[in-house]
């Protein structure tokens, strides 16, 4: 039996009613109940088997009492992954754990920056990190993607205090290779700026791409790796996340935070029951689970090819979500975007007048652009069974058609 007919992924399963942030709560961002939601970046998939074998047995126990997550099955289930994942050997000694890749981001921001001071990512940008950068007082300063000299003008300026990376990159889908890291790396010690790389996307990389973990990057400069199992896996409403702390200071006074000023001792013991039976067993339904996705995305290419050419859309080198660049059909057209690949279009129509179209006409939620600062662009959820793309790639040709 092939890896991919062990798992079911085309079964559709009804998330209506379980206080679902994609599904219930699409009124919240879209003003409208009802609507096929392409949004938030979690799966319409149930988690692996593997995983829900191992929460049953844990709840079977019945003793749900407070936890550590510094014992040796979790670490070495982490080692376990990133050894037989990525090649990579990572010492245990730097990990940390933490309820949220974003909870990890605040707390080294707080650590490592004062407000006022700049923070760089690249462009388009994640809206968690904007929330989370804004939020706390301190400056966003955006980097189009892949400009190395954009990049080392804003390392440079002297209240710089850390580099954001999101490895690989969302809502972009691309995978840095080493020697892209490598010179980034280089730049961030060379201006004495420290480096957060978000790698929640990782496991998602698609075939004929390879991520590197910072882990292998960072050397003696300050640097963090946040990430989790959650994303891949799609378990984020279990919560938990870990990551690595390179300096030994550095971790020491994030754990201090985390478990007294955060009041977080003790984590989420499903979250950890789970990640451990991820890394551990999980391995064969994540390499079907992106087979399918990738089926997903060259669907929605050839679709969007066949109905618009001039779009030349490639499906993304990491993760469920399609990042379509809607500007050479005059979407979004002279809004000024650095958001990626594309030309500039030359007259058209805005976001909005899509989005009313995709709302109000074709009744799907798909994220615009604009959250991410880069107007003339979408950002489709295709991380659930077929039969529900092939509904919203249908329903964004004709919305697409109906404005042009």
């Amino acid at each position: 039996m092939s890896t991919s007919a062990r798992y079911d992924f085309d079964t559709v399963i009804d998330r209506r009613g379980t206080w679902c942030v994609q599904w219930d709560g699409v009124a919240d961002r879209f003003g409208v109940d009802g609507l096929l939601p392409f949004t938030i970046s979690d799966m319409d998939f149930a988690t692996a088997p593997e995983v829900l074998t191992a929460l049953r047995a844990r709840l079977d126990h019945g003793v749900l009492g407070y936890t550590t997550w510094q014992q040796d099955d979790f670490r070495s289930a982490v080692a376990h992954w990133y050894a037989t994942r990525y090649g990579t050997e990572v010492d245990t000694g730097r990990l940390v754990y933490g309820p949220s890749v974003l909870s990890q981001l605040s707390q080294l921001l707080q650590m490592w920056t004062a407000e006022g001071d700049g923070v760089v990512v690249h462009t388009p940008t994640y809206d968690g990190f904007r929330k989370a950068v804004t939020g706390l007082g301190r400056e966003l300063r955006g980097v189009p993607l892949g400009d190395t000299e954009a990049l080392e003008r804003e390392l440079a300026r002297a209240d710089a205090k850390v580099f954001v990376l999101c490895s690989p990159h969302n809502p972009t889908g691309r995978v840095w290779t080493e020697d892209e890291l490598r010179e980034m790396g280089a730049l961030a010690r060379r201006h004495g700026v420290a480096v957060i790389s978000d790698e929640i996307h990782a496991d998602f990389v698609h075939d004929g791409y390879r991520h590197v973990p910072w882990t292998r990057i960072g050397g003696d400069g300050r640097w963090a790796v946040i990430t989790s199992g959650s994303k891949a896996f799609n378990f984020p409403a279990l919560t938990g996340s870990y990551g690595f702390i390179g300096d030994p200071a550095d971790r020491a006074e994030f754990l201090r935070r985390m478990e007294t000023a955060e009041g977080l001792a003790s984590p989420a013991v499903l979250s950890l029951t789970a990640h451990i039976a991820a890394y551990r067993d999980g391995a064969a339904w994540l390499d079907a689970a992106r087979s399918y996705v990738a089926g997903n995305l060259t669907l929605i290419a050839e679709r969007l090819n066949g109905a618009f050419p001039e779009l030349a859309w490639q499906p993304p080198q990491a993760g469920y979500l399609a990042w379509i660049d809607l500007r050479p059909l005059g979407v979004g057209a002279g809004a000024g975007t650095d958001g990626g690949a594309g030309g500039d279009g030359g007259g058209g129509v805005d976001d909005e007048a899509l989005q009313r179209v995709l709302i109000e006409r074709e009744k799907v939620a798909i994220m615009p652009g604009a959250v991410y600062g880069a107007p003339g662009f979408l950002r489709l959820n295709a991380g659930c069974p077929r039969s529900k793309v092939v509904a919203g790639v249908e329903a964004l040709v004709r919305g697409v058609g109906g404005v042009r």
